[in-house]
């Protein structure tokens, strides 16, 4: 994980989730999971932001705030999906106001299954998002 000498800074949206990978993902970020050891930043400006993690099921309104983070955010991107929610919909799925997990709206390019999701499994989705991003940066250095 090399991914062309900087850190890789990823920007957690929660799409209408019961909290629970959220707090799994704010676990990863302390001293006892430490996924900063892997030089991963959190960040709250799309616009600095290298990969997206979305938690939760997607809704009407949360489609717009999700495509609109997506666009802010520069090439390139990644996209992990973390908890079953945001990978499919969840128990969710079949609710009125559900359109599904994430990939209803946007590419993703990780899946971290788990309701919720650990700790451990975050931050391997996190570091496939990386090596991922590693070769898009390639493929942008290509063209």
């Amino acid at each position: 994980m090399s991914f062309n000498k900087k850190s890789p800074w990823i920007l957690h949206y929660d799409a209408t989730s019961c909290n629970g990978c959220d707090i799994e993902v704010l676990a990863s970020l302390t001293p006892l999971y430490d996924v900063e050891r892997f030089g991963v930043v959190n960040t709250g400006d799309p616009r600095h932001a290298d990969i997206l993690l979305i938690t939760g099921s997607v809704n009407g309104q949360s489609i717009p705030v999700i495509k609109q983070l997506y666009e802010q955010m520069p090439d390139p991107k990644a996209v992990v999906a973390v908890g079953i929610c945001a990978t499919s919909g969840g128990i969710f799925a079949d609710c009125y106001n559900v359109e599904g997990g994430a990939d209803k709206v946007l590419p993703v390019d990780v899946y971290v299954p788990g309701c919720a999701a650990r700790p451990q499994s975050i931050i391997d989705g996190i570091l496939k998002a990386c090596d991922i991003l590693e070769e898009k940066q390639k493929a942008l250095k290509g063209r």
